[in-house]
């Protein structure tokens, strides 16, 4: 290659690299809202915290209206890293034409499981559930919808003949709430945000039940645009990586998370995701 032009080549590089720098001051992350605002902030806040430490940077939490504003934001580099439940990463892998890469996924999220609850005292099983009116959380959830309709069609059930209504509350926490309330007989959501109402006591299990729970499946997972630098990529991976129930500040984190530890995760991974989506028509 002439001088001039390996010069040109080099000036040319190194002109990107420092334009990279310098518009990546700021680490922007956002996650689906499967939950309220002030719980998603509250599990927000240790992970900033964590993250700008390890990658010596600013890290900023953005929350979104809904599940398709995090798709979109991620897709549209509007943000550099999302927590996507397995059937947005699904829907922003195949809107971006698999320009999206999942990086790490809770060790829970490997076999993650739904729940059907009810306080109806007739309803016991999902054939039960039969004429009744059932919640699902937002459409676009994998624990809260999607995967609950896969279940319920393997089932033979089929939720828009079969239910009475069908509601979208359009997150877990709410969906307890309309059961609870006796808005609806029965509704479905992740299996983690149960346990955890649970465990706080906010929810009467006397009244409220599961009454079933669906095999597992891959789910949650952070991800982040394929066009960000590998070296940036990398160091986000293995900060994750790094967290630890054995340090105060990993117990932090990972406690807020609702997890043991993170785990490296693939895009192959949510296959399964996808073909269900895809055979409830719903991709």
């Amino acid at each position: 290659m002439p001088a001039r032009a390996l010069k040109t080549l080099l000036t040319c590089a190194l002109l990107g690299f420092t334009a990279f720098s310098q518009a990546q001051q700021v680490l922007r992350l956002t996650a689906i809202p499967d939950e309220s605002p002030t719980e998603l902030a509250r599990k927000a806040a240790p992970l900033v915290k964590y993250l700008e430490s390890r990658l010596a940077m600013k890290v900023e939490y953005t929350p979104v209206t809904d599940y398709a504003a995090s798709v979109e934001a991620l897709v549209n580099k509007k943000v550099d890293m999302a927590w996507f439940g397995g059937f947005t990463f699904v829907q922003a892998h195949v809107r971006s034409g698999g320009k999206v890469i999942p990086l790490v996924q809770r060790e829970e999220d490997e076999k993650f499981k739904s729940v059907f609850i009810s306080g109806d005292p007739t309803v016991q099983a999902l054939a039960d559930l039969k004429g009744k009116d059932v919640s699902f959380g937002s459409q676009s959830s994998t624990s809260g919808h999607l995967m609950p309709r896969h279940f319920l069609l393997q089932s033979r059930i089929d939720p828009d003949k079969d239910f009475r209504r069908v509601a979208y509350s359009g997150a877990h926490d709410a969906t307890i709430a309309a059961v609870a309330s006796g808005k609806v007989q029965a509704g479905a959501l992740n299996i983690s945000v149960w346990t955890k109402f649970v465990a706080d006591g906010k929810v009467d299990t006397g009244k409220v039940r599961v009454i079933y729970t669906t095999p597992a499946y891959y789910d949650y997972n952070w991800t982040v645009h394929a066009d960000m630098p590998v070296a940036l990529r990398d160091k986000i991976t293995q900060a994750m990586l790094a967290l630890s129930r054995d340090t105060a500040e990993g117990k932090e984190v990972l406690e807020v998370q609702r997890a043991t530890r993170f785990v490296p995760t693939r895009a192959e991974n949510y296959k399964g995701i996808e073909a269900a989506a895809r055979s409830a028509g719903l991709l």
